[in-house]
């Protein structure tokens, strides 16, 4: 199956929700949630997420994950990641309780796929003070494609992870992860990443990008937003709309994209110093807010 059909394969079995100019999503990706070891590359921006998390739950967004939430690649259970970070599920949890959380499955979280293994390790967890399984994530399932279509213009935003095309990530995903863990997760120690990573590898990453462009102009310029290669994207209105939210394992450093008041928006949260020396967690907008409609082809 060519990258194409992988990609139309995601758009047509995408799960359907409407928005409209008073809905608001924040869209994170690749946030590779690990077991607080060396190698878990989220640990080092878990305050700087769990911080905006919070800001984007109290403001009533809804929090839209494109894949790769999960490390599991490097950690052969969901159990080490939930204990390493139980703070962050307990608030993905709440999302969830009031249908404000949906999840994609990337190339890291692959095994999401098996809704067996998801009903096992994400509908319940062992509350080890009470010593009852709580529900966690009860019923949840994982799609590869989100699309968010426009109560009144019917105007589509198609969302997945992008490892679509990427066929060593797609369907090489199996044995990436052997390679992961017997070859490069040791490595990391001394700062050496996975090569097929396209976040590591630019000619991966140019490959991925134009792939994935490919399919939107064949497809009327699709209003589409992936994760994966963790490069940023925001176009003008008139270019390819193929927008990117990054990661959130930049260096100090998270991006994602918002959506508000019909508008779309690139930002960034990091770790800013104030002038008497004291460390808080700012938000930066780094492009827009662009109007939505502006991206329509009719």
């Amino acid at each position: 199956m060519s990258s194409q059909k992988r990609i139309t394969k995601a758009y047509k079995t995408a799960r359907r929700i409407s928005f409209n100019d008073d809905s608001k999503f924040i869209i994170f990706s690749d946030c590779h949630r690990g077991d607080n070891s060396f190698a878990d590359e989220f640990a080092n921006n878990r305050n700087i997420y769990f911080h905006a998390l919070k800001h984007y739950y109290k403001e009533g967004f809804t929090y839209c994950e494109l894949g790769d939430g999960d490390e599991l690649w490097e950690n052969r259970t969901f159990q080490s990641v939930f204990e390493a970070h139980q703070n962050v599920f307990e608030l993905l949890r709440k999302f969830y309780a009031e249908n404000r959380l949906y999840r994609l499955i990337g190339n890291h979280d692959m095994v999401y796929k098996n809704q067996k293994y998801v009903e096992k390790n994400l509908f319940s967890y062992f509350n080890k003070v009470t010593g009852n399984d709580d529900p966690l994530f009860p019923e949840i399932t994982f799609t590869e494609g989100l699309i968010l279509e426009h109560e009144e213009t019917k105007q589509e935003i198609f969302m997945l992870h992008g490892h679509q095309a990427d066929w060593l990530n797609y369907h090489g995903w199996k044995l990436n992860r052997f390679l992961v863990r017997a070859i490069w997760r040791p490595l990391q120690v001394f700062g050496i990443g996975d090569p097929t990573s396209p976040a590591r590898n630019y000619k991966e990453l140019i490959k991925v990008e134009r792939r994935t462009k490919k399919w939107i102009i064949d497809h009327d310029n699709l209003f589409t937003i992936t994760g994966h290669t963790h490069r940023p994207r925001f176009p003008e209105p008139g270019d390819i709309a193929y927008f990117n939210d990054g990661s959130c394992v930049h260096p100090r450093s998270i991006t994602g994209l918002e959506i508000e008041n019909g508008k779309i928006a690139l930002i960034k949260w990091n770790i800013s110093t104030t002038e008497d020396g004291t460390l808080k967690v700012v938000r930066l907008l780094l492009e827009g807010p662009k109007k939505i409609a502006n991206y329509s082809t009719e």
